[in-house]
């Protein structure tokens, strides 16, 4: 690959150019709010004053490296990894890097310097590569060219390592500590020379996490610890029926309990109560008579659900195309052997460690806000809407979250904490809800089912295939502006024709269609997204075409891969690593999946036995990812690792059922996660073949599910069509 040349405008990184102390800082000078915290806490916004001149390195006299993350970290490591990003191309000393966020108030004051605030799709670090590696450039060239005045010498005599600074033909040598504030005073370059990656020493190390130690020590501030002098703190009950309204409270039960200071109505449908300690807010909340006008859909289930999705698999009405060629219906008609398999996938809750929490300061000329969020632009928008103030009076401080999934992308939990502390100008009022609030209003993953017919000629080969998904869409609900001709294309994940989400085989004759259904339960991005399901439909049936042709799995997948390399590459060193095509241990089986999605190349092996009793056991799970390039590869087994986590609970035990309008899982007894003793063994092959940046949080999710469902199949002859199994018999009495 040829060394990137990018072009970079004045505008864009100059923002301050004089000297204004000792250091040295490619950013701006992004103070905290300037209320302090309560003793233990910790400022999670920029807070350095050394001189400013573009937006992502601060270099202290004592050569600290403070680089500015935009992105949001949430345990999959991003922060770290941006942080590779930028180190790299500064060539700074790794064991003095530490990071800090902007505000997206600061962010928007600036023109957007940051980019994009947004924390999903995988995209924290492929989406953002280019420009802080940029950045990192940038930085680099300003130290080098203040030493060169220094020395009176040329920049290309000079070179820097390891922040440090040598003048090649003399030898002489300085840190960037002590070249910072003079190079405060220069231009920036008008182009950069980004460094062509087999250069690259510190991108695609396995380097420690910067946010391990605080996690280990107990130094890290989540939303949940948050302490402002001052501080209240509120629970919050919402009517548990979708489209639900309050309808009356009586606030004088409660007002005498210990600690209660308000009771407050939040918008149409919730009531809180705000106390001294959130234990004795909550206990006020429990006693509080409240009265629920339930709405419309007082009477919705389940089953009324089912029913609404079994009439789109074969219905004409509001039916889009995502992907055709061919002629699917001549090729079915003239097919030796037909296959076809109905599936279903359930409405599951992200279900994150920590429930949605914020905290909110308001007067009449100010709001502030801290709280974990996957979009501190959406927040800010979210926070200035409730606020009722102009933007420039409004601001978010992003805190690390103890887990995001996609749910952290919406802020509804901002909007009440403002809609309460209105109610108390000049109070911080820190909203935390409880696990059953939080299993209550969710944004959940999107129910659906999927009708699958294959064709399969004399030889076993496959001529046509048809995909009818009926189900609910994300961006019908979320933002239909978004939304192509009527089609939600993101229901199609790995099932489109081209593009980061494409079918991984070459079908001759192919139909993929979606009967949109939308029930009145609110949907939204769960890790993954769509393809957690439509990996395990697709894979889970070509399985199925594989068994009626009486070919072996993997042999079936790679004739329908021979058009797609890096597919087929991660698929071969699945099988091999696990021993496909040799005997497993005894009582042992083994079961197949392939996706491309998220713009990454995945695959999974599993193995698993089950007992006679019907007892199941995932054994091991091999995996193989190509993301184009890998910063870090130990972060990229941990998030394989824990996708698995994710992606495995979802299918033996996860789900949302409705029962007269509201959820009836309400907390981990009956919403559980698996434990460390069902985890399998994990093999992780990370294989980058470069050229692209590819996921890596939510592609691997997508291949676990189908793997182990086809390795139950070879062990027991039982097909497993809906999920999750937990109430599936996989042995006859």
């Amino acid at each position: 690959m040829d060394k990137e040349r990018i072009n970079v405008s004045r505008r864009e990184f100059l923002i301050h150019s004089t000297a204004l102390g000792a250091g040295f800082s490619l950013g701006l000078y992004l103070p905290f709010s300037g209320n302090a915290f309560a003793a233990g806490g910790v400022a999670p916004t920029v807070s350095s004053s050394v001189p400013e001149v573009n937006a992502w390195v601060v270099i202290e006299p004592d050569d600290t490296v403070v680089i500015r993350i935009a992105r949001s970290e949430m345990g999959q490591g991003t922060l770290t990894g941006l942080a590779q990003l930028v180190a790299e191309e500064l060539e700074c000393d790794w064991a003095k890097v530490t990071t800090e966020y902007p505000t997206p108030g600061q962010n928007l004051d600036r023109d957007n310097i940051w980019g994009s605030f947004l924390t999903g799709g995988s995209r924290g670090i492929r989406g953002s590569q280019q420009y802080v590696r940029k950045g990192g450039a940038v930085a680099r060239q300003m130290l080098i060219e203040a030493a060169a005045e220094k020395w009176k010498v040329p920049m290309a005599e000079c070179h820097a390592v390891n922040s440090v600074i040598t003048h090649r033909p003399s030898g002489r040598s300085t840190t960037y500590g002590k070249v910072a504030a003079a190079a405060a005073t220069m231009f920036p370059p008008d182009q950069v020379e980004l460094k062509d990656p087999k250069d690259w020493k510190l991108i695609g190390q396995p380097v420690k996490r910067l946010d391990t130690v605080d996690k280990l020590n107990g130094k890290q501030v989540y939303g949940a610890d948050l302490k402002l002098e001052g501080m209240l703190n509120a629970a919050i009950k919402a009517c548990p029926v979708f489209g639900g309204k309050l309808k009356s409270f009586d606030a004088a039960k409660v007002n005498n309990m210990p600690g209660v200071r308000k009771v407050v109505a939040v918008q149409d449908n919730a009531v809180a109560v705000v106390a001294e300690t959130w234990w004795q807010a909550k206990t006020a909340l429990d006693a509080l008579p409240i009265t629920w006008d339930n709405g419309p859909n007082a009477t919705l289930s389940s089953a009324s659900i089912e029913k609404m999705l079994e009439a789109g698999l074969t219905s004409k009405q509001n039916v889009f195309v995502g992907n055709q060629h061919g002629d699917v219906n001549k090729a079915l008609q003239g097919a030796v052997k037909t296959v076809e398999a109905t599936y279903g996938y359930p409405y599951q809750n992200h279900a994150c460690m920590e429930p949605m929490n914020a905290t909110a300061r308001w007067t009449r000329d100010r709001c502030e806000v801290w709280c974990p969020t996957q979009n501190g632009t959406a927040a800010l928008q979210a926070a200035v809407a409730a606020a009722d103030l102009p933007i420039s009076q409004c601001d978010v401080y992003k805190l690390l979250i103890g887990g995001g999934f996609g749910r952290r992308g919406f802020h509804d939990f901002v909007t009440q904490v403002v809609t309460i502390a209105k109610q108390l100008p000049g109070t911080p009022i820190k909203l935390l809800w409880t696990r059953e609030e939080d299993m209550a209003h969710g944004y959940y993953h999107p129910i659906t089912k999927c009708k699958l017919v294959g064709g399969l000629d004399a030889s076993g080969n496959l001529t046509g295939l048809h995909v009818r998904i009926s189900g609910q869409s994300i961006l019908a609900a979320v933002n239909p502006k978004w939304l192509s001709n009527g089609a939600d294309m993101i229901t199609f994940q790995g099932l489109l024709p081209e593009g980061e989400h494409a079918i991984s085989y070459t079908v001759p004759n192919l139909l993929v269609e979606h009967a949109m259904r939308n029930p009145p339960v609110p949907p939204g991005f769960w890790r993954g997204v769509n393809i957690n399901q439509n990996a395990i439909y697709l894979e889970c049936f070509i399985d199925e075409l594989a068994h009626a042709a009486g070919k072996d799995a993997l042999e079936f997948r790679r004739k329908l891969l021979a058009d797609q390399p890096k597919s087929l590459a991660v698929l071969n060193a699945v099988a091999k690593k696990a021993g496909w095509g040799k005997p497993a241990a005894k009582g042992v089986y083994r079961g197949l999946s392939v996706c491309k999605t998220f713009d990454s190349y995945v695959a999974a092996c599993a193995e698993v036995s089950v007992d006679a009793k019907g007892k199941l056991r995932i054994r091991r799970i091999v995996a193989a990812t190509d993301p184009g390039y890998a910063v870090n590869p130990q972060q990229i087994e941990a998030q394989v690792e824990g996708s698995f986590v994710f992606g495995l609970s979802a299918l033996l035990y996860d789900e949302c059922t409705l029962k007269d309008g509201a959820v009836e899982q309400t907390n981990f007894h009956n919403y559980p996660s698996m434990l460390i003793a069902e985890m399998p063994k994990v093999e992780v092959i990370v294989m980058p073949s470069g050229g692209f940046w590819g996921g890596i949080g939510e592609p691997t999710i997508a291949v676990a599910a189908p793997a182990v469902l086809n390795a139950i199949f070879a062990a027991t002859g039982k097909r497993i069509r809906q999920l999750p199994i937990k109430d599936t018999a996989l042995r006859s009495a």
